[in-house]
């Protein structure tokens, strides 16, 4: 669809190859609940220590969030005492940090279906970016603009797990989000015309249990081919009176976990660990493939992890798939571990995933205990 000729923003804006993510979600969650996975998960209490842990990992570039229903208290009000904070922690410690604008947080007072959503988030991406260059006025500056909107279009506008609580709103959540993110990239241009963009969404495939049905068949790559619609939109090959341009399409980030293939008949999770592979089951690096293809962008795996006993297993056939994607020659920029440090469940605080790094089993000190396996 795209050739890779955007020559500046062909230049690897990344310290590392393998980097790191901190839960940053800060959303209103299926009980109407606000979490802080950034608090919960202690990060903010051990914000130094967790860099120092970055060094033994040979991790230079992280992803954080700037949680904007913390920031912004007040419309137009902003409180960046503790995204200033990271800002400076990470520049002390020599560590790159790739930013969330929207990790699935909204204000209280806001939903993408709110007529203010878009210049509300806009004016936040301009005063990040203006934040930002006021304490490092050089360098790189790569930003997420609206962490998986997919995702969270589905979450909030199909199935009520996120605000705004709608079923059969989907749609409407992601055009919205998708407004907002372009604005929120025109205005951050206008402060910063170096800033670079990662987009993050899943990486899924969908087919069908019945290949000899072509309906069936159809089906499945309909609803398989509805997670390029965010692509598409900031690119400006659809819906372009949203103001969407190719350049936008810069970094393709993929997130891709255990359960991102499936049956689209009945929702079942293809095994990902079979010896041999279940016959519908797609590599990582022919789905990374196929996204090369159509876009022609460098690519970053900006998520992947494991929750439980097969953390190491796993992480070991990440690691091939990278190597595959390499050895074709294309453009993996990166490989992001998400979460580095452990997490628990937005719906329930009480179930921790134990998919980091480093587990957390001790509630109260929170303290990070190294998994041996991985």
């Amino acid at each position: 669809m795209f050739g890779n000729d955007f020559l500046v923003s062909n230049v690897n804006p990344f310290n590392s190859f393998l980097m790191g993510g901190f839960e940053c979600a800060d959303q209103q969650n299926a009980f109407g609940e606000r979490v802080d996975l950034y608090t919960t998960s202690g990060h903010k209490l051990y914000l130094e220590n967790d860099y120092e842990k970055l060094d033994a990992l040979g991790i230079k570039t992280i992803r954080e969030g700037i949680r904007w229903s913390m920031v912004e208290t007040k419309p137009y009000e902003y409180d960046w005492t503790e995204v200033e904070r990271i800002i400076k922690v990470s520049q002390a410690k020599n560590v790159q940090v790739v930013w969330d604008i929207c990790h699935f947080g909204f204000p209280d007072d806001l939903t993408p279906l709110h007529p203010m959503f878009a210049k509300r988030f806009s004016h936040l991406c301009r005063e990040f970016v203006l934040k930002y260059r006021s304490l490092v006025p050089d360098g790189f500056l790569v930003i997420t603009p609206i962490n998986e909107v997919s995702f969270i279009s589905w979450l909030g506008g199909d199935v009520r797990g996120a605000s705004p609580y709608c079923v059969g709103q989907g749609w409407e959540v992601k055009y919205n989000l998708m407004r907002a993110y372009i604005e929120g990239i025109e205005k951050m241009k206008e402060m910063d015309s170096s800033v670079r963009i990662l987009i993050t969404e899943p990486l899924v495939s969908i087919v069908s249990n019945d290949p000899n049905n072509p309906t069936a068949v159809l089906s499945a790559e309909q609803k398989h081919f509805e997670q390029f619609q965010v692509h598409d939109i900031l690119s400006g090959a659809m819906c372009p009176e949203l103001r969407g341009k190719p350049e936008y399409l810069d970094i393709i980030g993929v997130n891709y976990y255990y359960n991102n293939q499936w049956i689209n008949e009945t929702h079942e999770f293809l095994p990902w660990a079979e010896e041999p592979p279940h016959p519908l089951f797609r590599s990582l690096h022919s789905l990374i493939e196929t996204i090369f293809i159509r876009y022609g962008r460098p690519i970053v795996i900006s998520e992947t992890s494991h929750p439980g006993e097969d953390r190491a297993k796993w992480i070991e056939s990440i690691n091939k798939e990278c190597m595959s994607v390499l050895e074709k020659g294309i453009p993996l920029l990166g490989c992001c571990y998400y979460p580095l440090i452990d997490r628990p469940d937005w719906d329930d605080l009480e179930d921790w995933h134990h998919s980091g790094i480093y587990d957390i089993f001790d509630t109260k000190t929170l303290e990070r205990v190294p998994d041996t396996e991985v």
